[in-house]
């Protein structure tokens, strides 16, 4: 059996982490047999400090790998999962830059709109601290927050104005609208593991229950709306 380690599920979706609910999305749509082990604490066993990560246990061996991206490939290997046998070479390759565009660009928007805007923040702070003893109740998030703030600044996103980081997250969405068009998924109209990595992020600004600018932007494209409902009505109803 294979167990997906994650956070546990808040705002409204199967995790806050778009890298979770990736590796979710796709074995559920690759219709691999697996459990979710959600907790916080998992963060203290992660390999690499970083949530998700799987634990592969079959007769034979047992393998740990961490690294959203490192786990579907693995996943594809060793159980022959065939959801992008329709996709052409081209197509493989678009996926790829497609997919480290929506890593390196628009997950750090969706960053600043959960650690950055004062109302999602708080938002953030009581699903996340709440529970802690009052003492570090008083200092641990803040000091969290400071070096996802640093994080941010050093990535390049922190360094602009909410304007241009709002800009910027708009540009993936209009790119992501007009590259679905009006197709149910975004190859082939066929289900594709890209399908799983856009859900996985594009759940966290359209999905969720919380509401700020960047929600609101997301949610302005209808055809990503029904992208998400489609998706969740397949496998998360």
């Amino acid at each position: 059996m294979i167990k997906l380690y994650s956070f546990g599920s808040s705002f409204g979706v199967m995790d806050p982490s778009p890298f979770v609910v990736k590796v979710d999305a796709f074995m559920k749509m690759a219709a691999l047999p697996f459990e979710v082990i959600a907790s916080t604490n998992n963060l203290k066993i992660a390999p690499k400090g970083k949530l998700p990560f799987i634990v592969d246990n079959n007769e034979s061996d047992e393998n740990t790998i961490a690294d959203s991206q490192a786990i579907l490939e693995y996943l594809t290997d060793k159980y022959q999962v065939l959801l992008d046998e329709h996709l052409s070479s081209e197509q493989k390759a678009q996926a790829y830059l497609f997919t480290k565009s929506l890593d390196e660009n628009l997950y750090w928007c969706l960053v600043y709109s959960r650690w950055i805007l004062e109302g999602t923040w708080q938002r953030v702070n009581k699903t996340f601290f709440g529970a802690l003893p009052f003492p570090l109740r008083l200092f641990i998030p803040s000091l969290i927050r400071k070096s996802v703030k640093k994080n941010l600044h050093g990535q390049g996103t922190g360094r602009h104005s909410k304007a241009e980081i709002l800009a910027i997250s708009d540009k993936s969405f209009v790119a992501l609208s007009t590259l679905l068009g009006d197709q149910m998924y975004f190859f082939n109209n066929k289900e594709s593991s890209f399908d799983a990595i856009v859900y996985s992020i594009l759940c966290q600004f359209i999905s969720v229950d919380c509401t700020n600018e960047f929600n609101d932007k997301a949610r302005s494209y209808p055809n990503l709306v029904q992208f998400c409902q489609r998706i969740e009505q397949a496998y998360y109803a």
